[in-house]
């Protein structure tokens, strides 16, 4: 049993901001394996199915951003799930927009949301992947810029990322992170 992760902030208010590109890479995931994410459980909005003879959960915390590890660790302990099959789909504004980049493990660098998991769950040993959003230019405050959308000729670039970060987990789930790591990760 795989659980996959976006992370994002609950309202219209937040729909198509930085911060919620890994809800929105729940959403293609949903559509491609034609499941709705709207059952409200464990804090969180998600939906099962299965694909390719693995049981996977699909979420999208509701808990806002900064205690994501909550839904995440409660689904985690209801379900069984080991840690090494979480994977989790974020921002990241150290990596350029448009691409995204697979770990295995790590920290969880400045990122609030996978704080908050790693520390519920006592554990950073789980894929993950990281969309990027760029960063701000002059002038920016961080909080406001992950708050902030795309500029109008920034979102195909995103959309891109967003479906390969689809892509991604799905390889994850079928063939493993090493390959999913190799066939999607940035080159250079």
């Amino acid at each position: 049993m795989y659980l996959i992760v976006g992370l994002g902030n609950p309202g219209k208010k937040y729909d198509a901001t930085r911060h919620n590109v890994g809800f929105e890479a729940i959403d293609v995931l949903a559509d491609r394996l034609s499941v709705k994410v709207s059952k409200i459980k464990f804090k969180a909005l998600i939906g099962e199915t299965v694909y390719k003879g693995h049981k996977v959960i699909l979420a999208k915390p509701q808990t806002f951003m900064n205690l994501s590890g909550e839904a995440v660790h409660d689904m985690m302990r209801y379900y069984g799930i080991p840690v090494s099959n979480l994977i989790v789909i974020y921002d990241d504004f150290d990596t350029e927009i448009g691409k995204i980049r697979i770990r295995k493990s790590g920290s969880a660098g400045s990122h609030n949301g996978m704080k908050h998991i790693i520390y519920r769950l006592t554990d950073e040993s789980f894929p993950r992947i990281r969309i990027g959003i760029g960063r701000p230019g002059p002038g920016w405050i961080m909080a406001d810029f992950v708050l902030s959308r795309f500029d109008k000729e920034q979102v195909p670039a995103v959309i891109e990322a967003v479906k390969s970060a689809a892509d991604a987990a799905l390889c994850i789930v079928d063939s493993g992170v090493d390959l999913a790591m190799n066939r999607h990760n940035v080159k250079g």
